[in-house]
């Protein structure tokens, strides 16, 4: 497939342009963000969630929207109602991995706009880090519930075989270097430093990158996000609300979501991602384009990510990431701020980022980011990904002078 998005395509767009700026993010919080012994998902999910609904001058009883998923339960919107005691006229169980939570912003948005539901909860929770479950019972579970018959038989080690294979790809094509990709991870570091919530805030190099334990070629431990626990959520409002609650509202400018492939082994181009069709219609949504963005929080599973998604959101051309993240490109004082929070590489990655990259968003976007707040603040661009490069979503957010 292409990375030329047909005309018909950006199109379909449009039918969406009514729909910009008329939802914003009232509220959000994290909770538990590293290490939570002795927690749960639900523990974790609820006190996010009721954290979130006060950031936004709520109570849970406000709350009749629901947006949320998990790794674990195929059915999870059901305790997840229970817990919290809520009533929802709307309920969004989509779970496409990592981006779930960025592509769940659109069906909320239009639930909003229809009077269906007045606030919608978007919300994770996971004790990845500290579960009793094991790693092997976990990876058995997921291959009866997610199967891929094309690569299961051959027993990769997925995830990382997956992204390792996309990185040896873009390294042959395109000449791209080891030193390229440990940019990415020291730049995430350098940020992290800036931030008390990130779980790893050690010194990192270029040098320990390499030289770190290797997991699957080209790739070492360091290129590899954490595992941690966390949880995160955010309160969706329509935007005339939003003006009259506690906190400066963070308009959604556009949003859309695309899907080429599940399995790897079935991507068109391992160096072109869907997040060029979803990148491209979430920014023609919002009348927008990269250079009009201040920040990118970007779905950093791999290192190789940041380079092919900043690639296909039109930071840069196809192939030149590399060049684009070099002597520190992205790292704080940068010619792009990415990963501010020190994004899945350093800061949190309990099983599903994307909650996480909308929540750093919003608080470059209200000010309120401490040390690494940075000075221009107006736009963001979010995008998460899901399973091995598959399902692909970005979110365009704005301060209310961007309406």
């Amino acid at each position: 497939m292409s990375a030329r998005i047909p005309q018909s395509t950006l199109d379909a767009a449009a039918v969406n342009r009514p729909l910009r700026g008329r939802v914003a993010i009232a509220g959000a919080a994290t909770y538990g963000c590293g290490e939570a012994p002795g927690m749960d998902d639900m523990t974790l999910l609820v006190r996010a969630a009721h954290a979130a609904v006060a950031d936004a001058g709520l109570t849970m009883q406000d709350i009749d929207g629901l947006a949320t998923c998990s790794v674990n339960a195929s059915m999870w919107t059901m305790p997840v109602i229970e817990h919290l005691g809520i009533n929802p006229t709307y309920v969004d169980g989509t779970m496409i991995g990592g981006s779930s939570f960025i592509a769940h912003l659109l069906p909320a948005i239009r639930a909003l706009e229809a009077g269906q539901c007045k606030a919608v909860l978007v919300c994770y929770g996971s004790a990845q880090r500290s579960a009793t479950f094991g790693r092997k019972e976990g990876q058995a579970a997921r291959r009866f519930l997610d199967p891929q018959p094309y690569e299961f038989p051959y027993e990769p080690v997925l995830p990382v075989t997956a992204y390792a294979l996309a990185a040896a790809r873009h390294m042959h094509e395109f000449g791209t270097t080891r030193e390229q990709l440990a940019e990415v991870a020291v730049a995430a570091r350098a940020w992290a430093q800036l931030n008390p919530e990130a779980f790893m805030r050690d010194p990192l190099t270029i040098e320990d990158v390499l030289s770190a334990r290797p997991i699957a070629s080209p790739l070492s431990v360091r290129d590899c996000c954490l595992v941690t626990d966390g949880a995160g959520a955010i309160v969706l409002v329509r935007g005339e609300r939003a003006r009259d609650l506690p906190r400066p509202p963070v308009y959604v400018l556009g949003n859309a979501t695309a899907i080429w492939n599940r399995q790897i082994s079935c991507m068109p181009d391992l160096t072109t991602t869907a997040a060029a069709q979803s990148g491209a219609q979430a920014f023609a949504m919002a009348g927008l384009t990269a250079a009009d963005m201040d920040m990118a929080q970007v779905y950093d599973a791999f290192t190789i990510n940041t380079l092919l998604f900043l690639e296909d959101l039109g930071f840069c051309a196809k192939g030149e990431g590399g060049a684009f993240v070099s002597k520190g490109g992205i790292a704080p004082g940068g010619r792009l701020a990415v990963n501010t929070n020190g994004g899945g590489l350093s800061c949190v990655h309990p099983g599903m980022y994307g909650i996480f990259a909308l929540i750093e968003a919003v608080r470059q976007l209200r000010g309120e980011a401490g040390q690494r707040q940075l000075g221009r603040h107006r736009t963001a661009v979010v995008h998460g990904n899901g399973g091995t490069l598959s399902s692909q979503s970005t979110a365009v957010l704005g301060t209310a002078e961007t309406l």
